[in-house]
């Protein structure tokens, strides 16, 4: 990678949009990283949440809260306007939602990472945004980077059986 690109790290809550030259970092175990990406501008952004909603739902005199999914998508909408776009004109890849533990007799069809790659998906269905890959579930976690000039996404899967795969995922797969 090049010496040149700002690198930022994403932590659990933290939401970024940026312009070419930007590479965005994170780790996911059952969270999940939306990547959203303009073919034309390239321009884009990343997200990092925690839960699909906020636990006690969410009051107008409230901040928005980026470890939320339904309150992540707001703050892209904001982010799109100010560059004149709307959210459909983007493409997103979501990444994450893995199950951490592995128990036999776990039903992982309700397991959070389960609940928080369902709402990423609704949410975007909702907003007419093309989904070019969707890397979630599994046991373990991802390490990804998205290079916001190109709308490229690496994803390096740690399994819990102790296997790792590194992706390079532009959409074209």
């Amino acid at each position: 990678m090049n010496d040149k690109v700002k690198k930022i790290l994403l932590h659990p809550g933290d939401f970024v949009f940026a312009e070419p030259g930007v590479h965005v970092h994170t780790l996911l175990g059952s969270c999940i990283s939306i990547t959203l990406w303009h073919p034309r501008l390239h321009v884009g952004g990343m997200c990092h949440f925690t839960l699909p909603e906020r636990p006690n739902g969410r009051s107008e005199d409230r901040e928005l809260d980026g470890r939320y999914a339904d309150e992540v998508m707001t703050l892209f909408q904001r982010a799109a306007a100010k560059h004149q776009t709307r959210l459909g004109e983007y493409q997103a890849k979501i990444f994450g939602g893995g199950n951490m533990i592995r128990r036999n007799g776990d039903d992982i069809n309700n397991s959070i990472g389960t609940k928080n790659a369902a709402a990423a998906m609704q949410l975007l269905m909702g907003e007419g945004v093309e989904i070019l890959v969707a890397h979630v579930g599994e046991f373990g976690h991802r390490r990804i980077v998205f290079d916001v000039g190109t709308g490229e996404v690496w994803v390096r899967h740690h399994s819990l059986m102790g296997e790792e795969r590194l992706n390079s995922l532009n959409g074209k797969t």
